[in-house]
């Protein structure tokens, strides 16, 4: 029986009888220019070229490139050439790729990685283009990672893909609460991913109410007796999650394992639904943590493992999961390395080895804007402005400083003596730059008694603070010096006639919220002074309306976590923010870096931390001054 050759949507097929062939390009090269009838695998066919005469056959290939696109809620995978300008489409059949196309009136073949593509179809699942589901467009970008030194990721195009949510599904049964749309949606979101792919990231900013989204996940593993389950988050919050589950979802059976008396036996953690433990126990305990097939694992501010070389970061990763999810109001901190160690932990080997990454992803916007497209589909990012529209507004005044003469004086001979240090180009050369403009009392504690007298930005703190008294509104004061918690607990009350609070590394932490407490239920003003460290996440303090972030930090997402314990759901007043600092001193060099930080933030999964300070900054903050 002879072929017949017959265009089939853009690339040339030999039909016989009722099957259809598809010749590569080498074959049919194999019989271009021969004017009599020929022969493919064992078929004889017509003269091509008598076939399709208006047809130009061309000796110059297109390299092939793969695409990944969203249309509504459908994810869908593309292969193309581009030709002179404009995109033709490679076919897919039965997972093999035909390597030859046709546009109007030209024939050419296919070149590039074609093996690498059908191997990565053939992972996936994927026989042909079209829709995909979630988890084929993770295996894509799980198995192209595999090679980001090569061209082959370099030819995946992502978008932002919608969430596929029924929003009016109901809540599970034995939770205690009336989520918003946008927690309902976020709850709806991980159950599906979990479903799906085993690993997600819940990234809300701060004040969204993320752990109430994750009880009601765990309750709907309670209710269907997937169990048990365990939740890691750092000391300061142990307490905090047994106190929401108690409320939301009074049904959970909580143990706090943690502290010298836990138990050493993994049968006792197994009588319970849920089990939180800190990041270090899982260090000390984590034999006894390897004995459990955990159903569910949560970590709570997973920008702890964001060192895939620390300890906690290995033993954390150690612990069998059946799925997990990594929670964190800032996924993506001061370098676009530091979501690799997250990714790893919900999908191991998605982003290639610590290596192939950091020399695919640049440090930088385009890095930043480049990992993003990857990790949209398996990340949850909501902003408090996109989705809480009615939380009051909150006013960021920024209080630039100039010091006084004396001041400056004391500053350049402390930076001058900083400089000598220089070679190190380490933080201790800063320190007491920084401790100087917090307070020189923090330096030279055989200075002037009174702390109004000799600094101008303690002055101006109790100017602002006077002005909140007279409204006779709470405020919270966050400052990360010890010393400084002492002037202001041994001076406000004096000078305000106002009771001082406060919370440090020192406050036991089955203590802290007690402290709140009494702050939130005071009648009249009060002050509140907190270490952004020790006091920065896991407290609702929305009795305050005014947030004083006395000394800035290095660390942005401190700053941004400790605002948000007033700014959050629950806030019925303006909330106004006051960041202190000294022009032309350290100070200023900490203010710039946060502003670029969060620009790279803008153009990333948002979320930025300044903890590791960079060369250049160190050189600019020892080299500013305020001598004019």
């Amino acid at each position: 029986m002879q072929g017949r050759w017959s265009i089939q949507d853009n690339h040339i097929a030999l039909t016989v009888g009722n099957e259809m062939l598809h010749p590569s390009a080498d074959e049919l090269y194999a019989v271009l220019g021969k004017t009599e009838e020929s022969f493919i695998d064992g078929i004889e066919c017509e003269v091509i070229e008598d076939a399709f005469p208006s047809i130009r056959f061309s000796k110059i290939g297109s390299d092939i490139r793969c695409r990944l696109s969203n249309s509504g809620s459908d994810i869908k995978v593309e292969l193309y050439c581009e030709r002179k300008g404009k995109e033709v489409h490679v076919d897919v059949i039965q997972g093999l790729i035909v390597d030859q196309c046709i546009t109007e009136t030209e024939w050419f073949y296919v070149t590039g990685s074609t093996e690498e593509m059908e191997k990565l179809f053939l992972t996936a699942g994927i026989e042909e283009c079209g829709k995909i589901t979630i988890s084929q467009y993770i295996e894509i970008i799980r198995n192209a990672g595999a090679l980001l030194s090569g061209t082959l990721l370099n030819t995946v195009e992502t978008s932002l893909l919608d969430k596929p949510i029924d929003c009016s599904l109901n809540v599970p049964k034995g939770i205690n609460a009336t989520l918003y749309k946008y927690q309902k949606t976020g709850y709806l979101w991980m159950k599906y991913m979990l479903n799906e792919n085993g690993g997600c990231i819940l990234g809300d900013e701060m004040g969204l109410g993320k752990t109430l989204q994750v009880i009601t996940l765990m309750q709907e593993y309670k209710n269907q007796n997937d169990i048990p389950m365990l939740v890691v988050a750092p000391v300061s919050l142990l307490h905090n999650w047994k106190n929401e589950c108690a409320k939301f979802a009074p049904g959970l059976k909580v143990l706090i394992h943690h502290g010298a008396k836990r138990t050493g036996r993994y049968k006792e953690l197994e009588l319970y639904d849920v089990v939180v433990i800190s990041y270090n126990t899982v260090v000390g305990d984590t034999a006894l943590l390897s004995m459990i097939p955990w159903k569910l694992v949560v970590l709570d501010e997973a920008q702890n493992i964001k060192n895939p070389d620390s300890e906690r970061t290995r033993y954390v990763k150690k612990i069998p999961r059946n799925k997990c999810i990594a929670v964190s109001g800032t996924p993506f901190e001061n370098h676009v390395m530091d979501i690799w160690s997250l990714v790893d932990f919900i999908m191991p080997g998605l982003l290639g080895t610590q290596r192939e990454y950091s020399e695919y992803i640049s440090d930088d916007l385009y890095g930043a804007d480049k990992i993003e497209h990857i990790l949209s589909p398996m990340m949850i990012r909501r902003m408090v402005l996109d989705v809480a529209s009615d939380l009051p507004e909150k006013v960021v005044i920024p209080q630039p400083i100039e010091m006084s003469d004396e001041e400056s004086c004391r500053y350049e001979e402390y930076r001058k003596e900083a400089s000598g240090q220089s070679e190190t180009l380490g933080l201790g050369a800063l320190q007491k730059l920084r401790m100087f403009c917090t307070h020189p009392q923090l330096c030279d504690e055989e200075l002037i008694s009174d702390p109004y007298v000799c600094s101008i930005k303690y002055q101006r703190m109790c100017e602002i603070l006077g002005e909140i008294i007279e409204r006779n509104e709470k405020v919270i004061l966050f400052t990360s010096y010890q010393k400084m918690f002492d002037i202001l607990e041994r001076d406000i009350p004096m000078r305000f006639d106002i009771p001082v609070m406060k919370i440090n590394g020192n406050t036991p932490v089955e203590d802290r919220q007690d402290i709140v407490d009494h702050f939130n239920h005071y009648y009249g003003c009060m002050l509140l002074v907190l270490n952004p460290r020790a006091a920065g996440t896991g407290l609702n303090i929305t009795a305050a309306n005014h947030v004083i972030h006395y000394n800035l930090e290095w660390n942005p997402a401190l700053e941004d976590q400790a605002s948000a314990r007033a700014y959050r759901r629950g806030q019925e007043k303006t909330v106004f923010v006051y960041r202190l600092f000294y022009k032309d001193t350290v100070e200023q060099i900490v203010n710039e870096r946060i502003d670029r930080k969060r620009e790279m933030a803008k153009a990333a999964i948002v979320g930025t931390d300044g903890k590791n300070e960079n060369r250049e900054d160190i050189i600019s903050a020892l080299n500013i001054s305020p001598i004019k």
